[in-house]
């Protein structure tokens, strides 16, 4: 009888020494099981944010971002050639990229997506060249080497229309820079004058215009009928927007007036701008856009005006 307990007694105790290594090998099993499932993750998840961060640094802008009513178009624009990134996989399908300098946010646009933008580029677009975006038009872009000319023409283009459309005899124009910005407190600034067009509407019949080095004088046939003109340069000028209101009140109220006005109430751009510009250019020298910006900013216009 006692043979027979103790073989009972080992038969127990070898069930359960197997029973105990199976529950082991159970558990640790599953141990790793979790611990590759979590070093995955892991992976998957450092992975991820890998991509993520490159995405960041590269910012690859998408059709479907670009016509988002949420997008808006920033003010400056650098036409480049789509080759840049063509092996970038990350980037495959886009438009072009968004960039920020010192604050300030710039689209890199592909060259071959320039006509489907529909966006339009003044004078013509080219690959490399910097844009700028129109004061009065967020569809057009300007090409900023020669914008502060074009934006002086501008202004100088609508104080003749603001003259003519008054019924002047003769209108003069003279530009005058700060003392802070040259030597001499009247440059020599070659104004390019506008011929008769759609802003006279063809009826100043008598008008001839000459150009000194930096003063146009422009003379009409004059008449008693004056009318309100379209303004977007002045069009917050208190001292134009006075005149209009007196000439068109009483048209013997003034006979000739000279307004003085100040090149900072109307500027292409603001120096920080004109700054970022440069960088992408990577314009130096006496002309440069920050330089170019603050000369507009201090620069006035004499405009005389002779009923």
């Amino acid at each position: 009888m006692k043979k027979t307990n103790e073989i009972k007694v080992e038969v127990v105790e070898e069930n359960t020494s197997e029973k105990k290594t199976n529950i082991f090998s159970s558990a640790w099993k599953k141990t790793v099981g979790g611990v590759q499932k979590a070093t995955k993750s892991i992976v998957e998840k450092n992975k991820e944010n890998s991509i993520k961060k490159k995405l960041e640094k590269l910012r690859p802008l998408f059709p479907e971002q670009f016509k988002s009513e949420d997008f808006h178009l920033p003010n400056i624009i650098k036409i480049v050639d789509d080759a840049v990134r063509r092996d970038n996989a990350l980037c495959e399908g886009a438009i072009g990229w968004l960039d920020t300098i010192d604050g300030v946010e710039i689209l890199c646009l592909y060259d071959e997506w320039v006509d489907e933008s529909g966006i339009q580029f003044i004078p013509v677009w080219k690959c490399d060249s910097v844009y700028y975006v129109d004061s009065f038009n967020r569809n057009r872009y300007i090409e900023t080497t020669n914008i502060f000319a074009r934006t002086n023409e501008e202004k100088i283009a609508e104080l003749e229309n603001i003259a003519y459309c008054l019924g002047a005899k003769c209108c003069s124009i003279e530009i005058v820079e700060s003392s802070e910005t040259t030597d001499k407190s009247k440059t020599k600034t070659s104004v390019q004058m506008k011929k008769v067009g759609a802003e006279f509407i063809g009826e100043a019949q008598n008008r001839s215009a000459t150009l000194q080095d930096n003063k146009s004088t422009v003379e009409f046939g004059g008449h008693n009928e004056p009318k309100r003109p379209a303004l977007k340069w002045f069009a917050y000028d208190d001292n134009i927007n006075g005149l209009i209101e007196k000439r068109c009140g009483d048209i013997t109220a003034i006979k000739t007036k000279v307004l003085e006005l100040n090149g900072s109430y109307c500027t292409t751009m603001n120096v920080k701008t004109a700054c970022t510009i440069d960088k992408l250019r990577g314009a130096k020298g006496d002309r440069t856009t920050e330089k170019q910006a603050i000369k507009e900013y201090s620069r006035k216009l004499i405009f005389q005006i002779e009923f």
